[in-house]
């Protein structure tokens, strides 16, 4: 009988690729290669053949699979425009180069590893060096030859690449300020490195249904965004006085966003890791492996809701229940940590803002050297793609100031300095359609001319393709890239808009038929913004304005 004509009862039986229903079968090209071989095994091949013999030598399960597993992506060969985004087979899209992702957890650097991470970029990178949102360091233009010393640089300062990508447990995110801040709830960091040390490399949770994305925080300002994370742990006060964490499960964006769900718990610091790592283990036991695009752990919380998955994670995988717990307080408008604010201990820490998350290796060093100047060496990224110095006497603040402002990384910067955000574009990503980095970097120029008093928060997220990378539902504006006609009828690089997104709020709102040229962004961001400028009431963000706005004035 035809799949169509099926009962339907029948069609309900077919499983998902669930392991923890029997379902071990790999079920589509990605399941069957991990089965084949354990992504962490593709070190010792990188390390002893690829390196040695060349790009020509790697193993085609190796280069667009396994690679991952240690921060790998080939990037794109330089030329190819958007449109042929998706249709060209991989070996037409793919350059002899890659993309390098050095894993950051908790977003916390010293001043030796900063250095090594410049170094790495000059030497091996030419240049490149992109703060990511998830507070990682993203390089390109890597050759396979160069990888192993690449890998000894860095674990020679306890950093690595590896799970950095893959169907893994990525970088766990933190508060940059963790330990410092003066109104935090708790100092995470114990948790990061008990969760890393544990289970990070470990053949237990190296075969996941897709990606994994975790932090943990005890920031009021809720700077790793917890809402749009697949597990996030968030620091709070029960009803005792006691600092934990409650847990949120199944947060993601992407071309089916969801925020995450409360498991409204109270996890205690010295529980963390198992109940982060019971989450996991549900994760890789009963996520959808069938279907790749259904495989994050999004979709597993939306069918069976926070209760199911709680009761679930207490029965089967901790052995005891997890007493009910507060959620956080409200975040607060901006989550970016920039600018100067003092420490719990009378020092400070100084927050800035690159152009759209891009660095290079020179300004790297140089920033190195001034946190070591004017601070203790200690230098922190965010998940904003912005950088701190923490630990800085309030005799050295402006000093600080005026000597990041000479590189062009601004302690007290504009509005659109301080919230545009951007991905990796079409420059060197194989998935993206238009231009973003230079875009964004250009349209914060030119709004920065044409509106020098606007001073309200307003995030931009700029994003080169449909995966949202760079956030794009849950920004004030969101651009995503595809291409459009213009005037003249020529197909042309532009963005469908979103309009008015808050992070765990909404997301944003699609007027039907609004887009804009790539050549016309800026015209289009001046005209909405100068409306809500004239519009808005006391205390009215953009968001709650677009949600009364006429769909005329938002065009």
């Amino acid at each position: 009988m035809p799949p169509a004509t099926r009962p339907a009862a029948a069609r309900r039986k077919r499983g998902e690729g669930q392991w923890a229903l029997g379902y071990r079968e790999p079920l589509n090209k990605n399941e069957e290669n991990k089965k084949n071989d354990d992504g962490l095994n593709v070190r010792d091949r990188i390390i002893g053949i690829y390196s040695k013999a060349g790009f020509d030598s790697i193993d085609p399960a190796d280069l667009r699979g396994r690679f991952r597993w240690y921060g790998l992506y080939t990037q794109r060969k330089p030329g190819i425009d958007g449109g042929k985004t998706g249709s060209l087979p991989d070996e037409e899209l793919d350059d002899r180069y890659f993309m390098l992702r050095v894993r950051i957890d908790g977003g916390q650097l010293s001043a030796e590893q900063t250095r090594v991470i410049a170094d790495i970029s000059t030497r091996y990178a030419r240049g490149t060096a992109d703060v990511t949102d998830r507070q990682n360091i993203q390089y390109h233009w890597i050759r396979i030859e160069d990888v192993p010393a690449i890998w000894e640089a860095l674990e020679s300062v306890g950093l690595s690449t590896m799970e950095a990508c893959g169907d893994t447990p990525r970088v766990i995110i933190g508060c940059p300020l963790a330990g410092i801040a003066a109104d935090e709830v708790l100092d995470a960091t114990p948790q990061i490195r008990e969760v890393h040390d544990r289970y990070i490399g470990s053949p237990e949770f190296s075969n996941l249904p897709r990606k994994f994305k975790s932090a943990f925080s005890g920031c009021t300002a809720h700077c790793t965004v917890h809402e749009i994370n697949d597990v996030a742990f968030v620091g709070v006060v029960n009803d005792a006085g006691e600092v934990g964490y409650q847990a949120f499960v199944g947060g993601g964006l992407s071309t089916n966003p969801m925020f995450a769900q409360s498991l409204g718990v109270f996890v205690k610091p010295e529980q963390a890791h198992e109940v982060w790592k019971g989450i996991l283990s549900i994760f890789r036991d009963y996520g959808y492996r069938r279907l790749r695009h259904r495989a994050r752990i999004k979709f597993l919380v939306a069918d069976w809701g926070a209760a199911k998955f709680r009761e679930v994670l207490e029965k089967e995988y901790l052995g005891y229940a997890l007493p009910d717990g507060p959620d956080p307080a409200p975040p607060l408008p901006r989550r970016d940590h920039v600018g100067i604010h003092p420490q719990k201990d009378g020092r400070f820490y100084v927050g800035f803002a690159p152009r759209v998350g891009r660095v290079n290796g020179e300004l790297l060093g140089t920033i190195a050297d001034l946190a070591e100047r004017y601070g203790s060496g200690r230098i922190r990224t965010t998940a904003e793609q912005k950088l701190v110095i923490l630990d800085v006497p309030g005799e050295n603040t402006e000093a600080l100031a005026a000597a990041l402002a000479e590189h062009d990384l601004q302690v007290r910067p504009s509005t659109f300095r301080r919230q545009t955000m951007a991905c990796t574009g079409i420059e060197y990503c194989k998935l993206a359609i238009v231009e973003t980095k230079q875009r964004a970097s250009d349209l914060i120029d030119e709004l920065e001319k044409r509106l020098p008093d606007f001073d309200q928060p307003l995030t931009i997220n700029v994003n080169g393709c449909p995966n949202a990378c760079a956030r794009i539902q849950v920004a004030d504006i969101g651009l995503k890239g595809q291409l459009v006609v213009d005037e003249d009828g020529t197909q042309v690089e532009g963005f469908q808009i979103h309009l008015g997104g808050q992070v765990g709020a909404s997301f944003g709102k699609k007027v039907r038929g609004l887009k804009t040229t790539s050549a016309g962004l800026t015209d289009y961001v001046e005209r909405v913004v100068r409306r809500y400028d004239a519009q808005r009431q006391e205390g009215e963000t953009f968001a709650q304005w677009v949600q009364r706005a006429d769909d005329t004035d938002l065009k």
